[in-house]
């Protein structure tokens, strides 16, 4: 087995093409943290990780003092035993988001370098379960959004072929959520799909007084109503819901999401690859989940994550938010489905020189093998 002689990281950082809001942020930027790992016989692999706006050169500092240099000698084969190692070179730090984010730029990595060397694409190195994925899409529904503005795109969505829309909800008062909500399913029908998104926001009686709301429109799911390590809220609320609870964008660890399962506290996993440190603990949180009859929904990141949803069995959507368009050629779709990628490796087709021309000034550095 080749070992890893070289790794380099780099930042790029993207800012959103549209206004992009919750009921607790705004997403700034995508701080876009890169590692590039080379074997002794030159094969590469290139994965990824991002914040929304703050954290990345944290992240980037953890990989230029601490875990890249670990990495260096490493058989690049042995992805399952990296992870678990790196993970307690610097154990203090986990479990946390600087962490999982660092992890999984060197993880994908891994996985981009075992596919190139093999000729297999991701989706089927991690599984083949299936081709091609439906998608729904969150980038007309923000927050700011008035109700005709959310008709207009989910209406557009569907002439495209998508079979639903994320709305954010988390305004002032139940009314305020009531009438964005029933604007879109009043103009869509019955037969399109309506997610909705709290991030956090609510507290348990405030999430408790929408659930009517969100049965009677025929609400896909719930997303995040209470924070995200309020186990025991979102367990009284699922046994009180007719409509999917659905957690995990904010969740690090596969143990995490084994405590909500175990808890009864979600209906949908929504496990992000990069938040829970890269594709090697993600398919454990899928398998997980499929062990429990529950899906998998990830979070953001539909260039990589078309490839694992396409992997595993119980992953009905993609979400779809555009963000690589500058830096990569577009991710392959027919209609309103994306389609898994059959390059080799995570399937994304970087440009490199529009990456150069985005480089965040001094991010860039190079750790190699029997560097001092």
């Amino acid at each position: 087995m080749p070992r890893i002689t070289q790794a380099e990281a780099f930042l790029v950082d993207l800012v959103p093409k549209v206004k992009r809001t919750d009921a607790i942020q705004s997403f700034k930027s995508q701080e876009t943290i890169f590692v590039r790992v080379t074997d002794a016989e030159g094969a590469q692999g290139m994965g990824y990780s991002y914040t929304i706006g703050d954290g990345g050169y944290s992240v980037l500092e953890l990989l230029r003092r601490t875990l890249l240099p670990a990495l260096m000698g490493r058989e690049a084969d042995q992805i399952e035993a990296i992870w678990r190692d790196l993970l307690f070179v610097s154990h203090a730090t986990a479990v946390g988001p600087i962490m999982s984010l660092a992890l999984a730029a060197i993880d994908t990595a891994l996985w981009d370098l075992r596919g190139h060397r093999t000729g297999l694409p991701l989706h089927l190195l991690a599984g083949g379960a299936k081709t091609r994925v439906p998608m729904y899409s969150t980038e007309g529904g923000w927050l700011h959004l008035e109700p005709a503005a959310l008709v207009e795109d989910a209406l557009a969505m569907r002439e495209g072929g998508f079979r639903g829309s994320k709305i954010k909800i988390g305004k002032p008062t139940v009314a305020g959520d009531a009438a964005r909500l029933s604007a879109v399913r009043e103009a869509l029908g019955e037969d399109y799909e309506i997610m909705t998104d709290a991030n956090q926001s609510m507290t348990q009686p405030e999430a408790t007084r929408r659930l009517g709301l969100l049965e009677d429109l025929n609400i896909a799911w719930f997303e995040e109503p209470l924070p995200a390590d309020d186990i025991a809220g979102h367990a009284r609320l699922n046994r009180l819901s007719r409509v999917p609870i659905a957690v995990g964008e904010s969740m690090y660890s596969p143990g995490q999401f084994a405590d909500y399962i175990a808890a009864d506290a979600c209906g949908i996993v929504q496990a992000d690859v990069a938040r829970i440190g890269g594709i090697t603990p993600w398919l454990k949180v899928a398998h997980l989940a499929e062990a429990h009859n529950l899906m998998i929904c990830p979070h953001f990141l539909m260039e990589l994550h078309v490839s694992l949803v396409c992997a595993v069995p119980n992953a009905p959507w993609l979400e779809y938010i555009p963000q690589l368009d500058d830096i990569a050629a577009p991710m392959g779709r027919e209609g309103g489905f994306a389609l898994a990628p059959t390059a080799p490796g995570l399937g994304i087709a970087w440009d490199m020189d529009a990456l150069k021309a985005r480089l965040a000034e001094g991010s860039a550095f190079t750790v190699t093998e029997g560097q001092a």
